[in-house]
């Protein structure tokens, strides 16, 4: 795919229209060789921070929908209620591959239940999984799934690590990821039914993936492993208290600063090094989560969502829908499909 053609919900998240048409400009102005922009949304809501000079020049499309689903909306009835909603049309544009990407930064319940109506699961996915960057001394982890499932089997785990592994290879470019299951323990007669079957199932999938067995919490912040899996409920709480402690971490520190002019100093000097802290644990440079088994590229953005994060999110859709994701995902799926039915 020479030019995959992103659809960006213009309505959904803490900031919209204003963030995401932002974002959205700065994508086309960024990555334009690589990828189109198709804003979906109010069209007049749009206009106010669209000019038809910058569309134009940026080829930036916009396809108008009537209808917002709400940041507290229960997302299976303004599913239904709604059909001219700015996510449910965009997904509808997916399915009929008038677009190749999505990207949302609304009601994430919405999003996903948009995704499994409207595109379908990829065959043989049971569950589809979220899942998300987190950044390492060197490099990045994928860890899912961080909320699309509170309850998991066995074989969602496992299909979640194949999950895991195309796309740490097709979008990070690593050749062979290192996978790795969440428990409380490195043994494997360690945590809880649902963890040790799944061990038992990646152990059997292991010519198949790099599997290196369990990995504790403290595990997934030093690059041990490249994937990480758990249930959604587990891996959101993660999310959650990571992102408590970042921003907390950076608010001591700024106070610290603040309190003496010694440290002001120190840290006039250590500005660079500072900066390159703020940029690896900002999740604005990682964009979104990955919606892993829908039928189509379905990227996550945070509600909050600033104009760069938009962007990012922008490219990481369009890096997917060039690189393949979903139909390499359901390729590897039917292979591991085929070995379990010939293994009984």
């Amino acid at each position: 795919m020479a030019k995959p053609r992103v659809a960006v919900d213009a309505m959904g998240g803490d900031h919209a229209p204003q963030s995401i048409v932002e974002g959205s400009i700065l994508a086309a102005e960024t990555f334009g060789s690589e990828l189109q922009v198709v804003l979906i949304g109010d069209e007049p809501a749009i206009r106010r921070h669209l000019s038809l000079a910058d569309q134009t020049r940026l080829g930036i499309e916009v396809v108008h929908s009537s209808e917002t689903i709400g940041m507290a909306e229960a997302a299976a009835t303004a599913y239904r209620k709604k059909p001219d909603a700015s996510i449910v049309v965009a997904t509808r544009m997916l399915k009929a591959r008038q677009v190749h990407a999505l990207v949302s930064a609304g009601n994430t319940g919405a999003v996903v239940t948009s995704s499994l109506l409207g595109l379908g699961r990829l065959a043989g996915v049971q569950r589809p999984a979220i899942a998300t960057i987190v950044p390492t001394p060197t490099g990045h982890c994928l860890l899912l799934d961080v909320g699309a499932n509170s309850d998991s089997k066995p074989m969602h785990l496992f299909q979640f690590a194949v999950m895991g592994k195309v796309y740490a290879q097709q979008v990070y470019g690593v050749e062979n990821p290192k996978v790795g299951l969440l428990n409380i323990g490195e043994e494997s007669c360690k945590g809880s039914d649902l963890t040790q079957q799944a061990h038992k199932l990646l152990e059997e999938g292991r010519g198949q993936m790099n599997f290196i067995g369990n990995v504790e919490g403290k595990d997934i912040l030093t690059g041990h492993a490249d994937v990480v899996v758990c249930d959604g409920f587990t891996g959101n709480v993660i999310l959650k208290f990571a992102e408590s402690v970042v921003n907390m971490a950076v608010q001591t520190v700024r106070r610290e600063i603040e309190s003496h002019i010694k440290y002001k100093i120190g840290a006039g000097l250590l500005r660079p090094v500072f900066s390159g802290l703020k940029n690896k644990l900002n999740y604005e440079e990682y964009g979104g989560a990955p919606l892993l088994g829908v039928d189509g590229v379905v990227v996550i953005s945070h509600g909050r969502s600033t104009a760069k994060a938009i962007m990012n999110a922008i490219r990481v859709g369009g890096t997917a829908a060039r690189q393949g994701v979903a139909e390499k995902i359901g390729e590897e799926l039917a292979r591991e499909l085929q070995r379990q039915e010939a293994t009984g």
